[in-house]
Formats: C-alpha cells, sequence, structure tokens
C-alpha cells in the first residue's frame, strides 16, 4: 500500500511527457539532411564520409552535438525560461552590437566570431533569444493589445536585434525577424500592419519591374501608373472596411476609376501625355478628402487612410534610391535578376540558374544517393549550406523534394497546434514564434533555389551544413518542447 502510493506520487518522466511526433520530424530530418550534405560535398576519391577532415564527418560532431543540447534542454525546469527571458535576451543583444565591430569579415559580413577552428555566429542563436524575449513581455499581466504602446515595445524588442545583424553586414538573417510579424498577427495586432507591407511589396516589386514600360504606347511610365492605381484603389478600400459605406464607396471608385479610364484613352487615342500627372492628382484629391472628412468628423480612420497613401507614395519615390543609391552593387543586381531586369546567367544568377539544373535533372525519383551530376561537379555554390534543397532534388528527385516539404508541413501544423493547447500566454507566444520563423526560413530557403525569391543566404532548417544554424534550431525547438512538456507534467501532478 505505501510502496502503491509512493508510486503514484512520484514526479512523472519528463520523457513520458515531450511530444514525440516532433521530435521523430526532427530525428529523421537530422538523417536526411546529413545524407544530403554527403551528396553535396563528397566527391569521388575524397575521404570517407565519417572522416572529421569532410564535410560530413564535421555535421556528424554538429549533430551529436545538437542532440546533447536538446537533452540538456529536456533536463532543465521550465520555469527557467520564463525567468531569465530577459536576461538571455540582454546577453544576445550586447553580443551582436559588440559583433558589429568585428575586425574579421567572412564573405563580406563581420556577423562570425571566430575561435580558433570554430566559427559561430550569434545571430543564429538571438531568435530564440528574442524569441523568449517578446513572449514574456506579451505574458505581462499589464500588456495591452489594444494599446499602441505595448504593441511597439514588442516590436522594438523584434527591431532591434535586426538592426544590429544589418549593421554586421548580414542582410539575410536580419530578414529572419520580419516572421515575428506573424505571431503579432496571431496575439491581436491589426491586419492593417499585414496589409501594409504587402503593399509596400507591391508597390517596391510593380514600380521598379515596370518602371521603363510605356503603357499602350504613351509617354506614361507603366510601373508608376500601376503604383499610383494601387494606392487609390488601397485608400478607397480602406474607407469601406473601416465605415462600411457603399455610397462613399460607389461614388470614389466611379470618380476615381472613370476619370483615369477616360484620361488613358485621351491619352491613347487624341493627344499622347503622361497620364500620370492625372493619377498624382487624383491621389493628392483623395488624400486632402480623406483628411477633410477625418478632421471634420473626427473620424481617425480617414486620418490613418491619408496617412497611408501618403506614405505610400513616399515609399515608391524612395524605392529607385534605396535600390540604385542606398543597396550594395551584387544585392541590386539580385533584385534585378529577381524581377526579370537582368538576365544574367553566368554572374549573379549563376547561383539560381545551376540549382534550377540540378533540381530538373532529378526527374521524378531521383539519381540516387551520390548519383548526382552537378553536384558532384560542384556547380552550384553554397550546395551544401544555402542550396542543400538542389542537392536533395537532383539525388531524390521530385519524391524527395517533397517528402522534404511534407515534413517541414507536418513539423509545422504540430507546433502550432501545441501552441494552442498551451495554458500560459508566454508558451504560445513562443510556439508561434517558432512556428513562423520556421516557416519564413523554408519559404524564402526554397524560394530561393527555384529563383521565386531574392537570394538573401539563410539555411533550410536541420538540413544545410553547420554548427550555428543547427544549434540555433534545436535550441529553438525543443525550448518549445520543454515548455509543452512541462505543461503536462504539471497537468498530471
Amino acid at each position: 500500500m505505501v510502496n502503491n502510493k509512493i508510486i503514484n506520487n512520484s514526479r512523472p518522466s519528463i520523457f513520458r511527457t515531450i511530444d514525440w511526433w516532433v521530435v521523430g520530424i526532427y530525428l529523421f530530418m537530422l538523417v536526411f539532411g546529413w545524407f544530403s550534405i554527403c551528396g553535396a560535398s563528397y566527391t569521388y576519391g575524397d575521404a570517407e564520409l565519417f572522416d572529421l577532415s569532410s564535410r560530413s564527418g564535421m555535421q556528424i560532431v554538429w549533430i551529436c552535438t545538437a542532440l546533447a543540447l536538446a537533452l540538456v534542454i529536456m533536463l532543465l525546469d521550465y520555469n527557467m525560461f520564463d525567468a531569465f527571458a530577459y536576461i538571455v535576451y540582454g546577453v544576445f543583444i550586447i553580443v551582436l552590437f559588440l559583433t558589429i565591430f568585428n575586425p574579421k569579415q567572412i564573405h563580406g559580413s563581420r556577423s562570425w566570431i571566430v575561435m580558433g577552428p570554430i566559427r559561430i555566429q550569434p545571430a543564429e542563436f538571438a531568435k530564440f533569444a528574442t524569441a523568449l524575449a517578446v513572449a514574456k513581455l506579451m505574458n505581462s499581466y499589464d500588456f495591452n493589445h489594444n494599446r499602441l504602446r505595448h504593441w511597439a515595445l514588442a516590436i522594438g524588442m523584434v527591431l532591434v536585434p535586426m538592426l544590429f545583424i544589418i549593421l554586421q553586414k548580414e542582410t539575410g538573417s536580419a530578414l529572419v525577424y520580419l516572421a515575428f510579424f506573424l505571431m503579432f498577427y496571431r496575439e491581436g495586432l491589426s491586419g492593417s500592419v499585414l496589409f501594409v507591407g504587402v503593399a509596400m511589396v507591391y508597390y517596391f516589386t510593380v514600380g521598379l519591374k515596370y518602371a521603363d514600360i510605356n503603357m499602350l504606347g504613351t509617354p506614361t511610365s507603366l510601373g508608376t501608373f500601376l503604383v499610383l492605381l494601387g494606392v487609390i484603389v488601397f485608400s478607397i478600400g480602406m474607407a469601406y472596411v473601416y465605415e462600411r459605406n457603399k455610397k462613399e464607396l460607389y461614388t470614389l471608385s466611379a470618380v476615381a476609376l472613370g476619370t483615369t479610364l477616360f484620361f488613358v484613352l485621351f491619352s491613347k487615342f487624341v493627344i499622347p501625355f503622361n497620364v500620370n500627372i492625372v493619377m498624382g492628382i487624383l491621389s493628392g484629391a483623395l488624400i486632402v478628402w480623406f483628411l477633410f472628412k477625418g478632421f471634420k468628423n473626427s473620424f481617425m480612420h480617414y486620418v490613418y487612410i491619408a496617412v497611408f497613401a501618403i506614405g505610400s507614395i513616399g515609399f515608391f519615390v524612395s524605392a529607385d534610391y534605396v535600390l540604385n543609391d542606398v543597396m550594395k552593387p551584387y544585392q541590386r543586381a539580385r533584385i534585378n535578376v529577381l524581377l526579370g531586369l537582368e538576365k544574367d546567367i553566368t554572374g549573379i544568377g549563376y547561383n539560381v540558374h545551376q540549382s534550377e539544373i540540378a533540381i530538373g535533372s532529378g526527374g521524378f525519383a531521383g539519381k540516387g544517393f551520390l548519383n548526382g551530376t552537378q553536384t558532384k561537379l560542384k556547380y552550384v555554390p553554397e550546395q551544401d549550406t544555402d542550396f542543400i534543397f538542389c542537392t536533395i532534388g537532383e539525388e531524390e528527385g521530385f519524391l524527395g523534394c517533397l517528402a522534404v516539404l511534407l515534413l517541414f508541413l507536418v513539423l509545422i501544423v504540430r507546433i502550432i497546434y501545441l501552441s494552442e493547447q498551451q495554458a500560459t500566454r508566454f508558451a504560445r507566444v513562443y510556439g508561434y514564434c517558432v512556428a513562423s520563423i520556421f516557416t519564413f526560413h523554408i519559404f524564402i530557403n526554397i524560394g530561393m533555389v527555384l529563383g521565386m525569391t531574392p537570394v538573401i543566404g539563410i539555411p533550410l532548417p536541420f538540413f544545410s551544413y553547420g554548427g550555428s544554424s543547427l544549434w540555433g534550431f534545436t535550441l529553438l525547438l525543443f525550448i518549445f518542447l520543454r515548455l509543452d512538456a512541462g505543461r503536462k507534467l504539471a497537468a498530471e501532478l
């Protein structure tokens, strides 16, 4: 009787409450990733696959240390992550700041700390530190998602490491921090913020891609016309979303679109002139109308729409300056290649072109392990790091690529599911940070290999070669698993 009572009151094992579905996917990816690195780095006649002088051999070391790191995390008290979140964040902010002044550059970036044969990239670890700090802030009792000041503080905590990483000349790693906005949206940030982001992408992409194309044979820049038309349509649409005034919607739409159509036809068939002059006047008149109505009737939504329109035009005007005077030549070339403004398969577009060839040559079932020709001949630069997906496509074919995508899909869906089960906002917010960061990495990395997104140089989680990225992703994932296991343990006690 006593023994049974002791057994029943004993603390449940952490390994019984851990989510083994996620752990299983993690382990399978490590193995799959190692075989992919072997295929990308192995050359016939070189050292054995397990030799530490080879990439495949060193990756085994990174995998073993990552597993040890995961085990340590699971043995820690899950309350520690909440208690020390700000301290961990502060430490990494200091490290990121000091790294800006790192005299040693690797591939033009100061983001690496070199200690003998070991190279560590603090930006990879700052992700989990930022996620912990933001989760702790949003879990505080006085955080109110209806207050702009609180959202500004949370967004600021994300922008600070992002700024420091940019100053290290590591743009790719900095852009990953935009993934936090997906979590912000889940936690109540207005969808208008995401809409503004999408609109800015539209202005930048369309405005630059069609800037030098004349519309319908007139002196009108098609890029500028589409941007100004977008500002008008977006502004009218926002007014309807906020106020639900159908009469205003129909009136403004008829005046704006009718005037636009009239002058486009006039320029085409009567007297050719730059229609964008009219579009600029229409945009200005719409802004004045919204400001007048907003201040007269105290409808601040109209003021916000006017500010959005002004900011949209200002952003578009500055886009050309940013592209030609702020961005570095290689960054500008990547944007131009992506937008189709340049065709350069021997220069800046070489990586993408060769990776597309490698993936296409794999066919449906692939060429088999260590049988890829593009990868064996080293046609694709960085094929075992940023472009590892092309190795998967060549050796494993369409089936292998599909398997990887399904693995990531199941992993992300499972993390989101577990996040929704959490008892505290801290764990839920952190879980959504993990899901958002993984989603961003997967979308951008695979997209750049396929030529769909800019080449910004970020790794594919658990597949790309390297210790920093593997440790960073392991920390990110297993801290969440420990929080989830802690929730289950608390429910059983």
